[in-house]
């Protein structure tokens, strides 16, 4: 197994080297307006294009890409339990991203499960980037010579490029989250990769929700803590 880690990091910017500033170099003379997302930071900010990714990117270096989707999961997770047995909804604090507790089931202590689970991270990051159709032959193209320029080795550049190319499938990420807690991780991860600003995009996510079994008091709170903090 590759090292998804690494990639997850490299997805959301967490990672600066020379290489990724030589992919972004490339993009900006290549690419023309998509390239103001390279500059955001990762993958995920050039899918994004936006302010959005430069701040995913802050908190990804700030935090590490799995600490910061765990974090942010967690939050969500347990602020909504929190409001169903206060019976109202309570204020999300701001900026503030805990560190998950262990046995919380936000973190996986086990390599191989933690690699594993953050490679379905990714995937879960490009399906919900694919999903509003918009990342057309051109643009593929592009991310393909960002991916080439970020140092990745072949088996991550591989499972890029597989991601990239194939047809959404939400299955695979249903059957990839063994519990709750990871299928909020999921969500989360989700919502980092797009700006939900479609038809498209609100209806993969209310699919992806539903087949992830989350109530829906709970995917609003997600999206709340998620607006608050990082989005």
């Amino acid at each position: 197994m590759f090292d998804a880690q690494a990639l997850l990091n490299q997805f959301l910017g967490a990672n600066s080297n020379d290489k990724i500033q030589k992919g972004k170099d490339y993009l900006a003379k290549n690419s023309g307006s998509l390239a103001s997302g390279a500059a955001a930071g990762g993958l995920a900010g050039y899918l994004l294009g936006s302010k959005k990714g430069k701040k995913i990117a802050k908190k990804a270096a700030t935090y590490g890409g799995m600490a910061l989707v765990a974090g942010l999961a967690y939050k969500a997770y347990t602020g909504y339990q929190q409001n169903k047995q206060m019976g109202s909804a309570s204020p999300v604090e701001p900026e503030a991203i805990p560190e998950p507790p262990m046995h919380s089931g936000f973190r996986i202590e086990d390599q191989s499960e933690s690699d594993n689970f953050c490679a379905t991270l990714v995937s879960a990051m490009i399906a919900a980037a694919k999903a509003d159709g918009h990342i057309d032959s051109a643009e593929h193209q592009a991310i393909f010579a960002k991916i080439e320029e970020l140092g990745l080795d072949n088996d991550q550049k591989v499972f890029l490029f597989d991601q990239l190319n194939r047809p959404l499938d939400i299955d695979s990420l249903v059957a990839a989250t063994a519990t709750k807690e990871q299928a909020v991780e999921v969500y989360v991860a989700s919502i980092m990769a797009i700006e939900i600003d479609s038809p498209a995009e609100k209806a993969y996510l209310s699919m992806l929700a539903a087949r992830l079994d989350l109530e829906e008091e709970l995917v609003d709170h997600i999206h709340s803590t998620l607006s608050e903090t990082v989005v």
